[in-house]
């Protein structure tokens, strides 16, 4: 990794970043054939380079238990020859997607012959800042390029060998395919003040997106000069209603929370309705027991299980991104609103019920990027909603909201045709 220092590190990321503009303005004469053209060959020499790849994988695995990765944070480091694999056929998937950049959204021909079309854009150059998952660098470089954006990737050090292994072999696809190669950049120092830097060269970035832990998350929006697509938490909630398939409720819980404890859409807190706790309660307790969970819960709920947690405060804020869920029993539909408003994090919240009108009023009331109604809250993600790819979930009101895929990552400006019109 390059070490620098001082004056030169600032010098060195409005380089890096002035570099990236000069790629988006290259990009914006690259047609959608030529960019599936360097995902493709990308992929196919991911799949050629596997051992050069693994090698520089096996020299962050090596180094793993100094940075004070868990082993199962180990195990997502690794690139296995089915992982890799993986990476080409997402990034062959991506290219098969629909290329958003030029698409007319609305035109109207107005009464004087003015023809205006509103068309869709890149936004230009982003800054992504990830923690250690190599397989997210080709994915973030390949939805960035597809959607017309230069990227500049600020990877955790954890993966910094297998992230520089897998952007050189982009960067050979990229000249090979007349992409300009300053398209994707990886930073090449793990000095936390390059973040910063980059952070304030609003001049040359135009959006920053994190994706991480919630301190990671907050430090870029308290920092950045541009705007930010982000999520700080996904205390993502699950109610069950008083009108409910109990075999539906007890299923759709255990996958919300279960089927993956440590992202952002899986399920941390459960509501349920009075009216049907004393008969769920204990069969859902049942289910997290095996799957080695523990439950934190209100008074009423540790008086129906025995052996449940009385919750905390803090427990119904919690993203536990682990074997804890907090549970809580209330008394009608508008309280579990109530409480998801008050505790939730407008990431992802389900509804399990067979009362259409109590359905209807969830979807209406409940502020999230997601709202599941009979659906596992782990459906909040870009490949599940038909997005076929994603740089995160925003949970912000402005721009993008939800999973963003190719589309989150373009705007749009009009352009008008006359025929020598003036303004009268």
């Amino acid at each position: 990794m390059t070490s620098v220092d001082g004056q030169d590190l600032r010098e060195y990321c409005r380089e890096m970043a002035k570099s990236a503009k000069m790629a988006a303005a290259e990009l914006a004469l690259v047609g959608g054939a030529q960019k599936d053209n360097w995902l493709r060959h990308s992929a196919a020499l991911l799949r050629e380079r596997i051992d050069t790849i693994q090698a520089a994988n096996e020299k962050d695995i090596a180094a793993a238990p100094d940075f004070g990765l868990t082993d199962a944070q180990i195990d997502r480091l690794r690139l296995t020859d089915d992982r890799v694999q993986g990476i080409a056929a997402a990034m062959e998937e991506i290219a098969m997607l629909r290329d958003p950049v030029g698409e007319v959204i609305e035109s109207s021909v107005r009464p004087n012959g003015l023809e205006v079309s509103k068309v869709r854009v890149p936004l230009g150059v982003v800054f992504f800042v990830y923690e250690s998952r190599p397989n997210v660098t080709a994915d973030a470089a390949a939805i960035c390029v597809k959607s017309g954006n230069a990227v500049i990737l600020r990877g955790g050090k954890e993966a910094a060998h297998s992230s520089r292994a897998i952007v050189d072999i982009l960067a050979e696809a990229a000249q090979a395919n007349g992409i300009p190669t300053d398209a994707v950049q990886l930073v090449g120092t793990t000095d936390r003040e390059a973040v910063g830097h980059f952070l304030a060269l609003d001049e040359y970035i135009d959006v920053a997106i994190p994706r991480g832990g919630e301190g990671l998350i907050r430090r870029v929006a308290a920092e950045a000069k541009m705007p930010v697509i982000k999520h700080f938490a996904g205390n993502c909630h699950v109610y069950v209603d008083r009108r409910v398939d109990l075999d539906m409720a007890e299923r759709l819980t255990i996958n919300a929370k279960c089927q993956r404890m440590g992202v952002c859409n899986a399920c941390e807190s459960l509501l349920v309705h009075k009216d049907v706790a004393s008969d769920f309660l204990p069969r859902i307790a049942k289910s997290l027991a095996e799957n080695g969970v523990e439950i934190r819960g209100d008074a009423a709920t540790c008086h129906i299980l025995g052996d449940a947690r009385l919750a905390t405060e803090e427990d119904y804020y919690a993203e536990f991104l682990g074997p804890v869920i907090s549970v809580n029993i209330v008394d009608s539909l508008e309280e579990a609103i109530y409480r998801i408003e008050k505790y939730g994090s407008h990431h992802t919240d389900a509804i399990v019920t067979t009362d259409l009108a109590a359905a209807r009023q969830f979807t209406k009331c409940v502020d999230s990027s997601a709202v599941m109604v009979n659906a596992s809250t782990r459906f909040n993600d870009g490949g599940e909603f038909g997005l076929g790819a994603e740089i995160g979930i925003s949970t912000d009101r402005f721009h993008a909201r939800g999973p963003c895929g190719l589309k989150e990552l373009t705007s749009y400006k009009y352009i008008a045709y006359g025929d020598g019109l003036v303004r009268t």
